[in-house]
């Protein structure tokens, strides 16, 4: 297993995340056919996801779930950092639109 970086094509980050995937099944000694029960989905469902094919982000949820590591995606997706000034003003007037930055 490698690192994700910026300039990976999106088919070399899927196939780090199905060797992941399949490296944390293999910790936990459980077989696919054992996951994809557990999880709800089909055996060759996790077949592909662990080739790396490009699976639905809810076939992913239910994996990690299944794992014990679906907390793994509030890393992988922080909350937005938004500072507290802001914050406020957006509660008074409602979050309208993004807005670019003039930087």
């Amino acid at each position: 297993m490698g690192h994700i970086r910026a300039t990976d094509t999106t088919k070399e980050i899927l196939r780090e995340v199905g060797a992941r995937l399949r490296g944390f099944r293999l910790q936990r000694n459980v077989t696919q056919a054992e996951l994809a029960e557990t999880a709800g989905v089909g055996h060759a469902t996790v077949k592909r996801a662990e080739a790396g094919e490009n699976i639905r982000l809810e076939t992913i949820v239910k994996i990690l779930r299944a794992l014990g590591r679906v907390e793994a995606l509030d890393s992988f997706l922080p909350e937005p950092l938004v500072s507290p000034i802001r914050l406020a003003d957006q509660r008074e007037r409602g979050r309208q639109r993004a807005r670019r930055s003039l930087g």
